[in-house]
């Protein structure tokens, strides 16, 4: 496909084209996949979560620059919540990250989640190997930033980075065990705040109740990301868990583990459109939704007897 052809040959505008496609769920956007698949898999991915007004944005601001100091590509995929009525989004982070868009070895795409769980949006996978195949070094994902819910994030990135900042009140229930466990690195930003210390002492703190013994120890790292301050140091974090993954051979299983997951969720969308959308098998599950909310029947026992009747048709 001319598309995919483009992108390799570092045209920006057929990246841009072709995100958009993928997020609308263009059919044709599947053949330049299909093209660009076996060009990817070489950037370093990394997650960046945290709570809302923890400076991620600027954090992430600052991280590109820092790498493009070492002439480094990096691409950026921010992620910003829809609306549940228009399913727009403010896409803010883009708006942060403005004077990027002037450097031609950083590309940055804000995303909407358009109702998908996890922080994420449903198209990322597919950013992500859009932007792998165009040869960006370092793949950055902000996720939403909302709470435990952005575990999921761990499954698609090789090192996760949780941001904290002081202030926020009771420090330990804003990162709570199911996301604390997804951290590879941990930020304390905005550290010219009062309480910095306290914030430090906590995640430690959370980090110790963890008694399994784990090859790489996630380092708590202080950052002012308005000033650039422990910026470069959180370059060089991310790098030396690269290079732990390299070294112990978990770079090979982690790969592994988020081809699988991307894969899972695109099978899932597959499903769910096949059930819900597809002609023949649409009527099927338009009345067994109308048995369950006539308390004919329970949700359980229809999803079993819809899979039955599924499974048994001929297509």
């Amino acid at each position: 496909m001319e598309l995919a052809q483009r992108i390799l040959k570092g045209d920006r505008r057929a990246v841009a084209r072709l995100i958009s496609m993928a997020e609308n769920f263009d059919p044709q956007a599947q053949d330049a996949m299909r093209l660009l698949h076996p060009h990817s898999g070489r950037a370093h991915i990394v997650g960046v979560t945290g709570p809302p007004g923890a400076g991620k944005s600027t954090l992430i601001d600052r991280l590109a620059k820092s790498y493009r100091l070492l002439n480094k590509k990096v691409g950026i995929i921010a992620v910003d919540p829809s609306s549940p009525f228009t399913g727009g989004a403010i896409l803010g982070d883009r708006i942060r990250m403005s004077d990027l868009n002037t450097d031609s070895g950083v590309f940055i795409r804000s995303m909407g989640t358009r109702g998908h769980l996890g922080g994420l949006s449903r198209a990322v996978c597919d950013a992500m190997l859009i932007l792998d195949a165009f040869g960006m070094d370092i793949i950055i994902i902000e996720t939403v930033g909302a709470g435990q819910s952005e575990v999921e994030i761990a499954s698609l990135a090789h090192t996760t980075i949780l941001v904290e900042m002081p202030g926020l009140g009771d420090d330990i229930q804003t990162i709570k065990a199911g996301i604390m466990e997804i951290g590879d690195i941990f930020v304390v930003n905005k550290a010219d705040r009062q309480g910095v210390e306290r914030t430090e002492m906590e995640l430690k703190a959370m980090l110790d109740l963890d008694s399994e013994e784990k090859a790489w120890t996630p380092p708590i790292m202080r950052t002012i990301a308005n000033s650039g301050e422990g910026i470069t140091a959180l370059r060089d974090a991310i790098d030396a868990h690269r290079a732990h993954l390299v070294a112990c051979g978990d770079w090979n299983l982690v790969n592994h583990d988020r081809i699988r997951a991307g894969f899972m969720a695109l099978l899932r969308n597959r499903l769910t459109a096949f059930i819900t959308e597809n002609p023949g098998n649409k009527p099927i599950f338009d009345a067994m939704t109308a048995r369950i909310v006539r308390r004919e029947i329970d949700p359980y026992t229809a999803a079993d007897e819809l899979m039955a009747k599924l499974t048994s048709i001929k297509h």
